[in-house]
């Protein structure tokens, strides 16, 4: 099993795999060695500049998921949470509106996948960002609503 304090200065491998629903049903959510490589590449790359930019705490809402816990969850079985390579961040901390944060990540970071998830026009409900690398990162904006996915 790997356990380490910190995937970042600001994330802590505690609450990156944290999971009310896996604590509830008994699931492992526990990332391989390789899982958390990624998991700290995005902590690097998209987190901690978006939490220097803000200056303050960021709620993350979900990081890893295990394949069982992301079925559990209804996540896509493609889900980028599995691999390591996606978070879900909130505003519930007061620090900056998650529709601020969205266009900041848009306008000034590389990613893979910037999501604005549910919510209405004028804030999302939580912001979903993925990181790849940067040869593959595809820079896909859009918008989560109940139908389905649509260009930002």
């Amino acid at each position: 099993m790997v356990t380490i304090a910190n995937i970042s200065d600001h994330i802590t491998y505690k609450e990156a795999t944290r999971s009310s629903t896996a604590l509830r049903h008994g699931i492992k959510n526990v990332p391989s060695a390789t899982k958390l490589a990624r998991m700290k590449l995005l902590a690097e790359k998209v987190f901690e500049p978006l939490r220097a930019h803000v200056g303050g705490p960021i709620a993350v809402n979900s990081f890893f998921r295990s394949k069982e816990l992301n079925e559990k969850v209804g996540g896509s079985k493609n889900s980028q949470h599995t691999k390591g390579q996606a978070i879900d961040i909130d505003d519930t901390l007061g620090h900056m509106p998650n529709s601020e944060m969205f266009h900041w990540i848009k306008d000034n970071l590389d990613f893979d996948q910037l999501i604005w998830e549910y919510g209405d026009k004028r804030e999302p409900a939580w912001i979903h960002v993925s990181y790849v690398s940067v040869e593959e990162n595809r820079k896909r904006v859009l918008r989560a609503t109940p139908s389905g996915f649509e260009l930002f």
